[in-house]
Order: structure tokens, then sequence, then C-alpha cells
């Protein structure tokens, strides 16, 4: 009742740099953007990347590393 859904602050397909902070419990890479989650697969805490996103919903984005 009444939950508050902020919009989403990044777009699929568009492209970030993120530096990644912490990990999940399943080993990708947490980083944020505008404190949104974006996990990104084969990283590690201290990583600057550049990302395209490449899914997102409600509580977080998922992105792959620009090569």
């Amino acid at each position: 009742r009444g939950r508050y859904v902020r919009k989403c602050p990044v777009e699929i397909g568009k492209e970030y740099e993120v530096d990644i902070t912490e990990m999940t419990p399943k080993g990708a890479g947490i980083a944020r953007i505008k404190g949104f989650l974006i996990l990104i697969d084969d990283t590690k805490p201290g990583d600057h990347i550049k990302v395209t996103i490449t899914k997102t919903d409600p509580m977080n984005a998922e992105a792959e590393i620009v090569t």
C-alpha cells in the first residue's frame, strides 16, 4: 500500500562509466548510478569500467562490459 517506485535512472542500450563497489552472493559486481543498483558479471570491487545496460526492473539493472 502506497509503495513508492522510483524512476529508473538508466536506459537499456546506453553506456555508463561505473565503479564496482561490492559483490552479490552469486559473484556479480555491484555498481550504483544515482543510488540505483547495477549488476555486472565478471567484475570485482575496485574495477572502473564502461558498461551497456541490458535489462532493467524497478529494483535494479543488469549490464555488460563494453569491450
